[in-house]
């Protein structure tokens, strides 16, 4: 956590995790992808594989004089461990390694494989990560049957939710022509920030879907709109804007694209739109992964896990891509990105004790 490794930088966190696994058997690939760390680190070669996933590195800081103490030295108050990725996900990193250590003391002939996949490009474009390790691997055959992301599911207490899949997500870059012209004179101009309003309301205000017994409705929502020159008299030549469609499997991407489009040319609108991709969704239904996950949460937490598919997206969207099962367990998420994020220190050895139960129960 002292090394600031914001996204894309690594700064060496990836190097103490490496050294770590080479000590207990594990042959470790580095793939480095533009400006972005990756490793690949994996012991034995049968069948099935049992990965961990997870990201060395964190969003900025925000504002330095908003925390308590340096983001960067991590510090233990009253039992709870603040700085940056305490939660957002160095704890993750730190007890998924204690625990194949300690795994490995136990069982050095374990049935299978244990693999890992590590990037620092979880919290950026997410383009040279995990999706281009993924890539690597689907080129050459390899598989994961199981993969455990630690990234913070628990909401209010650790394990009382783990992740069983997300939505996918879908946005668009919108740019509405107009005519520039003067307000005086709105008969010669063409305003685009009146002509996108009635669409833009209607895209809004739509019901996409209900769900389904596993995902939440499909929303709709704009994250950036700028038009005008900054003159108060001059009626603007042109909008842009920026929405996304949080999306269950009950959509279709073509479909979502088709009610855009179709909305904004009932409107009249004149549009140029550029769609971007961030991840489809996924699910994994109860099988032996989450089934071993949540009597390793019920051992140590003495209560069965929610299951949800709520939340932004992760890098399991890559993974899943696979074949594999994919169930994201980590510690508490109410302070991740936040000024003064933290953990509570008793929660990183309860997380290590739960990733060691998984480990016993798929590959002991």
């Amino acid at each position: 956590m002292a090394r600031p490794s914001v996204t894309p930088a690594d700064e060496g966190c990836q190097q103490v995790m490496m050294e770590q696994l080479a000590a207990i058997g594990f042959r470790i690939e580095r793939l480095r992808y533009g400006n972005v760390e990756n490793f690949w680190a994996k012991r034995g070669t049968a069948e099935p594989v049992l990965c961990f996933a997870g990201h060395t590195d964190v969003v900025p800081t925000g504002p330095l004089e908003e925390w308590r103490t340096p983001p960067f030295e991590p510090t233990l108050r009253d039992g709870v461990l603040y700085g940056r990725g305490a939660a957002d996900m160095k704890s993750g990193l730190a007890a998924m390694t204690v625990a194949t250590e300690e795994f490995v003391a136990a069982h050095p002939r374990h049935r299978g494989s244990i693999a890992f996949l590590i990037t620092s490009d979880e919290e950026g474009p997410s383009v040279d990560g995990t999706k281009r390790v993924v890539e690597t691997l689907v080129g050459r055959g390899e598989r994961i049957d199981w993969c455990v992301v630690g990234e913070p599911s628990s909401e209010v207490v650790l394990g009382d939710t783990i992740k069983i899949g997300r939505r996918g997500s879908l946005s668009g870059r919108l740019t509405v022509h107009g005519v520039q012209g003067h307000v005086a004179y709105p008969h010669l101009a063409e305003n685009p920030v009146h002509t996108l309003a009635p669409a833009l309301a209607e895209l809004v205000s739509r019901v996409w879907d209900e769900g389904n017994e596993h995902f939440q409705p499909t929303t709709f929502q704009v994250s950036n709109l700028n038009a005008g020159t900054g003159a108060p008299n001059v009626i603007p030549g042109e909008l842009k804007a920026r929405f996304n469609l949080r999306y269950s499997p009950v959509q279709t991407l073509e479909g979502l694209k088709q009610a855009v489009e179709d909305t904004l040319r009932k409107h009249q609108v004149r549009y140029s739109l550029e769609w971007y991709l961030s991840g489809e969704p996924f699910y994994t239904p109860r099988g032996a992964l989450s089934d071993a996950v949540c009597a390793a949460v019920e051992e140590i937490a003495g209560s069965i896990p929610k299951l949800s598919t709520g939340g932004g997206t992760s890098d399991g969207r890559f993974i899943s891509t696979l074949g594999a099962q994919v169930v994201e367990l980590g510690v508490v998420n109410a302070t991740i990105h936040k000024v003064n994020e933290h953990v509570r220190a008793a929660d990183i050895d309860a997380l290590q004790g739960m990733y060691l139960g998984v480990l016993r129960r798929l590959l002991g």
